[in-house]
């Protein structure tokens, strides 16, 4: 393929990680993002030498808005353009019925879940409009909480329907510069994060219970097939889960 530049956030770990090294994989320049460089370096040699020369890891905290502005500026200056943004970083508040979640918790999840996905988005806006030629493509990590609640998870599912506005928003605004935005919902993935449906986790109606999960491999696919596509056509919302995880219907 010709070069293709992108930026992931959230790369130190998880599903960001896997990412960030199925793009270098795929032959991308990506730039890792986290608030752990020595973490997201990690990340990089892992991926190769090879594929290490079109690595840039940079220590960025999403929720801040200069450093984000940092973040891109070393973005552009490093390639002088933007392909593919793959919003990613997120986290989860523990566990708390809304009458006992704390302040500062619900502002932590707003400040990265979807405050850090505005910031990544407004200066992806910046670059990608006056690039030549002009455009690129945003892809939004929602999750299955932007459909549907996990009991005792307010902070987390409230941001994760928040990404999906800002999704139709970006996809709205993005048109009149050729930059396509979509979301990607993703089910029970083997992750670290994932590790309590493995040993059972809260149902709705206040059982415990193991839920299946998939592997990694199936949302670098996703990922790598939705950013395949001509910025004329756009995967607006994309679902991958576990097939029988207990979400549709009634579990």
């Amino acid at each position: 393929m010709s070069a293709k530049y992108a930026l992931v956030t959230g790369a130190s770990s998880g599903i960001g990680r896997a990412v960030a090294l199925g793009l270098l994989e795929a032959g991308y320049h990506v730039a890792l993002a986290a608030r752990n460089r020595p973490a997201l370096e990690a990340v990089i040699a892992e991926a190769g030498p090879q594929a290490a020369r079109r690595a840039l890891a940079v220590s960025a905290d999403v929720g801040d808005a200069a450093s984000v502005e940092a973040l891109f500026a070393q973005v552009e200056a490093q390639w002088g353009r933007l392909d593919l943004l793959f919003n990613n970083a997120g986290v989860f508040t523990p566990q708390s019925s809304i009458e006992d979640l704390a302040v500062d918790d619900w502002k932590k999840a707003v400040d990265i879940n979807l405050t850090g996905s505005f910031l990544c988005t407004r200066q992806a806006f910046r670059l990608m409009k006056k690039q030549a030629p002009q455009g690129g493509r945003i892809i939004n990590n929602g999750s299955i909480s932007a459909h549907a609640p996990r009991p005792r998870a307010a902070a987390y599912t409230a941001t994760k329907h928040a990404i999906t506005g800002l999704t139709k928003a970006a996809s709205l605004d993005g048109r009149a510069y050729n930059i396509a935005c979509g979301q990607i919902d993703i089910g029970n993935v083997v992750s670290d994060m994932s590790e309590l449906m493995a040993k059972g986790t809260l149902q709705a109606d206040g059982s415990l219970k193991v839920e299946p999960r998939m592997g990694m491999d199936n949302v670098v696919r996703a990922i790598l097939y939705m950013d395949s596509l001509p910025l004329d056509a756009n995967v607006q919302f994309m679902t991958v889960m576990a097939s029988h995880m207990p979400f549709i219907g009634r579990g």
